[in-house]
């Protein structure tokens, strides 16, 4: 039995503080597309009886939803392969999932572009409707773009060894944004096929 007495366990520094941070930046990004659709939501009520409000969505947007369910999954993955201390295939999911989210920018602004060459925006009362619904569209890529950067970030320092099965919360929050921004766009997208033509299957 040894009689050198045991060394208290070094206690991690407290994470508190950034998750009290990332939870205030996705509510207040919660406040802001919220008010942003109901103000879309209200403006297209109004304009229900157009003929040109009714033009069916790109059906690309429906290719992009289910890009956009397959990045959350693996970034979730990877919030959980990071609490095994598995870096490389942490990384991996994280890398992945960013050239999954470019892909899914690419459909959103190929479906944003076939919108504003289509004949919502070309003349009648309904451009209104249809030119709010691609600045919505637009907004929600800007913040995947945004999610695009944090996601090469952080899988770089998941490869070099920043995270453990310790300290993950990076990884973690990472993931709750991309759930944040799954919900936020299946939400629009209901909002949007309720307001214009819906899909053209």
């Amino acid at each position: 039995m040894s009689l050198i007495p045991k060394q208290p366990r070094q206690r991690l520094p407290s994470d508190v503080r950034h998750h009290l941070g990332g939870y205030l930046f996705l509510g207040s990004l919660l406040i802001f597309f919220l008010a942003s659709i109901l103000l879309y939501g209200i403006y297209a009520y109004a304009r229900r009886g157009d003929a040109q409000s009714a033009t069916p969505l790109p059906n690309t947007f429906v290719i992009s939803t289910v890009c956009l369910i397959l990045i959350s999954i693996m970034v979730h993955a990877a919030s959980r392969t990071i609490k095994r201390d598995r870096y490389r295939v942490t990384s991996v999911l994280l890398s992945v999932s960013g050239a999954a989210a470019i892909g899914f920018i690419w459909m959103q602004c190929g479906a944003m572009y076939g919108m504003l060459n289509g004949p919502a925006l070309a003349e009648g009362t309904g451009k209104g409707v249809a030119g709010m619904l691609i600045v919505l569209a637009f907004l929600h890529a800007l913040h995947v773009a945004g999610g695009i950067i944090a996601l090469g970030v952080v899988a770089v320092h998941s490869l070099r060894g920043k995270y453990d099965h310790e300290r993950h919360w990076p990884v973690d929050f990472a993931a709750q944004y991309w759930h944040f921004l799954d919900v936020i766009w299946l939400f629009m997208l209901l909002v949007f096929w309720m307001t214009t033509g819906g899909f053209a299957f």
